[in-house]
């Protein structure tokens, strides 16, 4: 039967369309318009915004995240390492309790690079560990862990071969390791350099993959985009930004996962607030709860004004930003994140930073959708996936009103309430 949500505002992912009916139907868009269905189940959204499900661009996942993501509203999570590649996760496209997921599969880095730093010396991914490739998760097959497990590159040569690899193995995007371990605390790291940089993006590029490159600070950033990379997955933060990186990221086209969440929790900066927000609370286990309120802390004498700084003016300059989390497994040493909850304080990051609340919606739904490539959704038109977010309130004015939740619905099918 189809379903006809008749929303007192409509945000399609890139302006507001006002009031609304929005008919679904086999898990797709049917129509959006003033028409209300007489054969169509009817959702009374009075007082409510719909928005596009939301998309967090920076995880690392397991199903047990996916499941929790789509609790908060996030329909499609974006995996930057990870094993949830095309070819082994029907299960998951097939699921309307998850959320969606594209992955990169494993980064390539040198052998002994991040992110090796951070995991015990006798950690086997061929043992078990999350989908993300850290401990605590289920087990990974080691057919499926080999192709992308041994992403270690030291010349040009290699790195054509391993992007190869992943292609082979359903990367769905080719991610580099560009790090020296400074911010993480561990200076010196085996980092990848310019010239196997520079091999591994044209052999993505002539495969066809996006590529996106795990940057902290403002070098490997300008490395990254010398290399001709097309996102940045992380937002430098190692000091203020000048006007001179700024031009670059902009005049290289490049887009820019902020995970200011991430930066916070480098710096100390806890999830506390987040945790004791009840809309939250009520959908975390003790577990998540303890992480939420930790933090990494293994950079903090950063300075969070000067990453808000940056995010603003990357935003002046007409940068693509994207909201991303790099939200994980809750482990002690990941703290600061939860999947879902995540997305919601980065989108009010955002907006402290200066971006409008459109913008920033936008920034985890229809930009990171174009982005990405994700054609079907992140947008709410005829023919768009029926991946749904409908919130009390008004998020294009008041942001913090994406966690007022109401109903979500992944391809159509609403979620249980919890």
């Amino acid at each position: 039967m189809r379903t006809a949500i008749v929303a007192s505002r409509v945000f399609d992912g890139s302006r507001d369309l006002g009031e609304k009916t929005v008919v679904i139907d086999n898990g797709v868009i049917e129509a959006v318009g003033d028409e209300v269905p007489r054969d169509a189940e009817i959702v009374d959204a009075h007082g409510a915004t719909l928005l596009p499900g939301l998309i967090d661009a920076h995880v690392h996942t397991d199903g047990a995240g996916l499941r929790m993501a789509l609790q908060f509203g996030v329909t499609t999570e974006l995996e930057m390492q990870g094993a949830n590649t095309a070819r082994d996760r029907r299960h998951i496209t097939e699921d309307d309790g998850m959320a969606d997921v594209r992955s990169a599969g494993f980064g390539l880095t040198p052998p002994g690079g991040h992110p090796e730093e951070l995991f015990p010396k006798d950690f086997n991914p061929h043992r078990g560990g999350g989908a993300g490739g850290k401990p605590g998760g289920g087990p990974i097959r080691p057919d499926r862990v080999d192709p992308i497990v041994r992403a270690k590159v030291t010349t040009p040569e290699e790195a054509v071969d391993v992007v190869g690899r992943l292609a082979q193995a359903g990367s769905d995007y080719i991610k580099f390791m560009v790090d020296d371990g400074t911010v993480e605390g561990h200076p010196g790291l085996p980092m990848i350099d310019q010239a196997t940089l520079n091999a591994g993006v044209a052999e993505a590029h002539r495969l066809g993959l996006m590529t996106v490159a795990h940057a902290l600070t403002l070098d490997a950033t300008q490395m990254s985009l010398d290399a001709g990379i097309d996102g940045l997955a992380h937002l430098f933060m190692d000091r203020p930004h000048t006007p001179r990186i700024i031009e670059a990221i902009a005049q290289s086209g490049a887009f820019v996962v902020a995970c200011v969440v991430l930066d916070a929790s480098m710096m100390g900066i806890t999830g506390a607030p987040l945790a004791d927000d009840p809309r939250v609370a009520s959908k975390l286990s003790p577990e998540w709860d303890a992480t939420l309120r930790s933090s990494f802390n293994h950079y903090p004498h950063g300075r969070l004004a000067d990453v808000l700084d940056t995010v603003r003016a990357l935003d002046e300059a007409g940068v693509d930003l994207l909201v991303g989390s790099d939200v994980s497994q809750p482990l002690p040493f990941l703290g600061g994140l939860a999947h879902g909850a995540s997305v919601h304080q980065e989108l009010q990051y955002l907006v402290d930073a200066g971006v409008s609340p459109p913008k920033a919606l936008g920034a985890a739904t229809a930009v990171t959708a174009r982005r990405f490539g994700l054609s079907d959704r992140g947008t709410i038109a005829a023919g768009k996936r029926a991946d749904l977010l409908l919130v009390d309130g008004d998020p294009t004015t008041t942001i913090g009103d994406t966690l007022n939740i109401r109903a979500v619905w992944r391809r159509g099918t609403r979620l249980p309430a919890a």
